[in-house]
C-alpha cells in the first residue's frame, strides 16, 4: 500500500482512542486488503495532493503516523468541538429516535462475525487499540449526502481476547457542514460532534518523528498553524477528517449515552 493511502486511512479515523493493550487482533478476524477508514472523507478534494510515498516510507508509515494519533482525543488545539446550544422544543425527543434507531442497528451486529459478513471492516485489526472501528464503506458514502441513523458509518467495539465486545456506533457528516447542519441531524443541546485541525505533516525522511511524545508534528504536535508547518518543512491540513459523533445506545442514562468524556477516550 501506498504511504499516500497508509495516511488518508490513519486520518479519517473518526474517533480512535489507541489501547494500552499489547495483545494484537487475529489477523483473521478481518479479510485482507486495504483497511476501512473510520471517518473517511469521501470528497477527495484535501486529501489529494498527499502522494508522499515511496517504498521505503510505506513499510512502517502507518505505526509513525498512529503514534501521533495517540491521545489525540483530548481537547486542544487539534480538535474542534461543536458547542452545545439551547435546548430546543422537540430536541429531546428527535435526539431519542436516533438513540433508538442507533441501538436497534448495533444489537444486529453484537456478533461481529455478522458486521464483517454485512459489509463492515475492521481498521487496522493487527494494531493494539482500545476501540476498533468497523466501518462500511457504503454507509460512508451514504452519510455524505444523508443522515440515516439506521446505518453508523463505524461500530465500536472493545477487544476481548479472541473477541469483540459492541459498545457504541459513530455517525459522521461532511466536513463542509455548519453546526446548523449538524443540528438537523443530531440535535447540538444534546450531541457534541467533532473534527480533527491543524494537522502538518513531517516531511518525507522524517516520518519517525511522529513516534516523539514531544514532536512538532502531528495532532499532538506543536505546530497549529500554516505559517508554522510551513517553516518546518511541513505539509498542512487545516481540516482532515469529516465530522464525527459517538452514540453509544446501550447505557441507560443520557449523560452516558452522549458522553463527550467517553468520547475523548477518558472513560472507556
Amino acid at each position: 500500500m501506498r504511504f499516500s493511502a497508509i495516511l488518508f486511512a490513519v486520518l479519517t479515523v473518526s474517533s480512535i482512542a489507541w489501547g494500552q493493550s499489547q495483545t494484537p487482533a487475529p489477523s483473521s478476524a478481518a479479510p485482507s486488503g486495504q483497511p476501512s477508514m473510520p471517518g473517511m472523507d469521501m470528497s477527495g478534494h484535501d486529501m489529494g495532493n498527499m502522494n508522499m510515498g515511496d517504498k521505503e516510507a510505506d513499510s512502517d508509515a502507518a505505526p509513525h503516523v498512529m503514534h501521533s494519533m495517540e491521545g489525540h482525543m483530548d481537547m486542544g488545539p487539534h480538535m474542534k468541538m461543536t458547542a452545545l446550544r439551547e435546548v430546543k422544543p422537540g430536541d429531546a425527543e428527535r435526539a431519542q429516535k436516533v438513540v433508538e434507531a442507533a441501538r436497534e442497528a448495533a444489537e444486529k451486529y453484537i456478533d461481529y462475525h455478522v458486521a464483517l459478513n454485512d459489509g463492515f471492516r475492521i481498521f487496522l485489526p493487527n494494531v493494539p487499540q482500545k476501540i476498533y472501528h468497523f466501518t462500511s464503506r457504503a454507509y460512508a458514502v451514504e452519510a455524505q449526502f444523508h443522515f440515516n441513523p439506521e446505518h453508523p458509518t463505524s461500530l465500536l467495539y472493545e477487544k476481548h481476547g479472541d473477541d469483540y465486545k459492541l459498545v457504541g456506533v459513530m455517525y459522521t457528516a461532511p466536513k463542509s457542514y455548519t453546526e446548523d447542519d449538524l443540528d438537523q441531524r443530531i440535535p447540538l443541546s444534546v450531541a457534541q460532534w467533532h473534527e480533527h485541525v491543524n494537522f502538518c505533516i513531517p516531511p518525507l525522511g522524517r516520518l519517525g518523528e511522529l513516534r516523539d511524545p514531544h514532536s512538532q508534528f502531528g495532532l499532538q504536535g506543536s505546530i497549529t498553524t500554516q505559517a508554522a508547518c510551513d517553516a518546518a518543512g511541513g505539509a498542512f491540513h487545516p481540516i482532515v477528517f469529516n465530522w464525527m459523533v459517538h452514540v453509544y445506545p446501550f447505557e441507560k442514562d443520557q449523560a452516558s449515552i452522549w458522553s463527550v468524556e467517553r468520547q475523548h477516550g477518558d472513560a472507556d
